[in-house]
């Protein structure tokens, strides 16, 4: 996917006004406050990794690498959800920009799961581990692409 079509998808776009408003919320932390100084990092650093992690999973066709992004995407979207509740707790001031950052986190589930139910299921292959397979396949199914016969044309002829 082209980087202007990638900018343009309302998910990736989501991603990116997370961002601001994460960025915009980091400034107004008070450095000495240190617990909200360590959560307001953390929220940085995962909503660093949405619109990454959205590319990754829109540059490739297999379900399984879309799927293991797509769990980065989700576990940092809640990350930074949850991460909310830390700075109400220390009486963080600036609430209209928590309620700002929930808001924009949910449009963003919204969109998200949307996005993953357009991921082909049918284009995959199998995770051994067992954590991304489409729904009805398990680790240790055969591989149908493993009954391929392949001829090895640097085999030596006897």
């Amino acid at each position: 996917m082209n980087k202007d079509k990638l900018e343009r998808m309302p998910l990736y776009r989501k991603a990116m006004e997370i961002l601001e408003i994460v960025e915009r919320i980091i400034q107004l932390v008070p450095e000495e406050d240190e617990f909200t100084t360590a959560v307001a990092h953390n929220m940085y650093t995962d909503a660093l990794q949405l619109a990454p992690k959205i590319a990754g999973a829109e540059g490739v066709d297999l379900y399984d690498i879309k799927m293991e992004n797509a769990a980065i995407i989700r576990k940092c979207a809640r990350e930074i959800y949850v991460g909310c509740n830390g700075f109400v707790m220390e009486g963080f001031k600036e609430v209209e920009y928590l309620e700002m950052l929930r808001g924009e986190v949910e449009e963003f589930r919204v969109l998200f799961a949307e996005w993953v139910k357009n991921f082909d299921q049918w284009n995959y292959i199998i995770d051994r581990w067992g954590l991304f397979n489409p729904p009805g396949v398990n680790y240790d199914d055969v591989d149908p692409d493993d009954n391929i016969p392949f001829d090895n044309p640097f085999d030596d002829e006897e």
